[in-house]
C-alpha cells in the first residue's frame, strides 16, 4: 500500500477517534422548555400541579468554577431530603415525575440540573468523573439548609443513576441510591454503542476516543466505572432497570447489584420497559418498589 494512502488511512482513524471523544463530551442537549413541554404532552408533568408547588430556586457553586442551577422543594418539618437527577440531554423536567413517590413519605425533594444540561454551567459532560463532586457539593446545601441530623439519598435516572453511585463511594453521608438504568462501567458501554450504532470495533476507536478524552477534559474512560466503585458504597442501594432496555443493557443492572458487597440491596427488573421507561411503564408499582425498598432500612418509620 503507498504512503500516502496509509496516511490517509490514519488521518480518517484519527479523525474517527476525534469525533467520536467529541459525541462522548459534547452530547446535543436540549433545554429545560423542551424537555418541560415533552413531559407535559407525555402526561408525566402536570403544568399546574408543578407552577402551585412551593418551590425555592437554587445556584450552587460547582468546586470547578460554574453554577448548578435547580429547586429545592421543602417539606414542613422534615429532616429528610432525595436529591433527583436526570438523564443524558435532559434537564430537571424529566425528574419532576419521580418527586412524588418521595414527597407522599414526607421527603424534601431537590432537583438539580447536572454539570452542562439545563441551566447549569461546564463545559463537557463527563459521565460522573466531575459529576460526582457536583452532587458532593450539591449534598453540603442541603444539609446546611435541613439543619443536624438530616437524611439525603439520591435518585438518578440513567447518566443520573451512574453519577449518584460514583457519588455514594466516595461520600459516606449518602442515605440511600435508587439508581434507574444506569451504566456498570463506561469503557464497556461506549464499546457497546459503538458496536450497536456504527457496528464499528471497539478495540480500534474506544483507545483513541479515549485518548481525545483524556486530553480536551482529563477525564479517561477507565475512571468512570459505577461497577468498580460498588463495593466502597455502604449506603442501601437500589437497582431499576427495564427488561427491554437496548440503550444500557438490562445485564449492567444485574452486575452493579452483584458488585454491592455491603448493606441492602435491592434489584427491581421491570418488565415490557425501554431505556427510562420503568416509571412510565407502570409508575403505580415503580412507586411500590420504592416504598418497598425505603422500608426495608427503616426510612419511612
Amino acid at each position: 500500500m503507498p504512503f500516502w494512502i496509509l496516511g490517509i488511512v490514519l488521518l480518517m482513524i484519527l479523525l474517527a477517534g476525534y469525533y467520536f471523544a467529541s459525541k462522548v463530551l459534547y452530547p446535543r442537549v436540549e433545554s429545560r422548555e423542551y424537555w418541560f413541554q415533552k413531559e407535559i404532552e407525555a402526561g408525566r408533568i402536570d403544568r399546574a400541579t408543578w407552577e402551585n408547588q412551593a418551590k425555592e430556586a437554587v445556584q450552587i457553586q460547582s468546586p470547578y468554577g460554574y453554577m448548578l442551577s435547580g429547586y429545592f422543594l421543602p417539606t414542613t418539618g422534615s429532616h429528610k431530603t432525595v436529591v433527583i437527577i436526570h438523564g443524558i440531554t435532559a434537564s430537571i423536567c424529566t425528574s419532576i415525575k419521580y418527586m412524588a413517590a418521595f414527597q407522599r413519605h414526607g421527603f424534601n425533594i431537590m432537583l438539580i440540573d447536572l454539570r452542562m444540561h439545563g441551566k447549569s454551567g461546564g463545559k463537557n459532560c463527563t459521565f460522573g468523573y466531575y459529576e460526582k463532586y457536583d452532587l458532593k457539593t450539591v449534598v453540603d446545601w442541603v444539609y446546611q439548609r435541613m439543619g443536624l441530623g438530616g437524611v439525603v439519598g439520591i435518585h438518578g435516572e440513567s447518566l443520573g443513576a451512574a453519577v449518584a453511585l460514583q457519588y455514594a463511594a466516595i461520600d459516606d453521608r449518602a442515605g440511600f441510591v435508587i439508581a434507574d438504568c444506569g451504566f456498570s462501567d463506561l469503557r464497556k458501554l461506549l464499546a457497546y454503542r459503538l458496536k450497536y450504532d456504527y457496528h464499528l470495533p471497539g478495540w480500534l476507536f474506544i483507545p483513541l476516543a479515549d485518548f481525545f478524552c483524556t486530553v480536551i477534559s482529563g477525564m479517561s474512560f477507565d475512571a468512570v466505572s459505577p461497577v468498580r466503585d460498588m463495593p466502597y458504597i455502604q449506603a442501601p442501594v437500589c437497582i431499576i432497570h427495564g427488561a427491554e432496555d437496548f440503550y444500557i443493557p438490562v445485564d449492567m443492572a444485574q452486575e452493579l447489584f452483584n458488585a454491592k458487597q455491603h448493606g441492602i440491596r435491592h434489584l427491581y427488573i421491570v418488565p415490557r420497559a425501554k431505556h427510562a421507561e420503568s416509571y412510565s411503564s407502570n409508575p403505580a408499582a415503580y412507586n411500590a418498589s420504592i416504598t418497598e425498598f425505603l422500608n426495608r432500612f427503616g426510612m419511612l418509620a
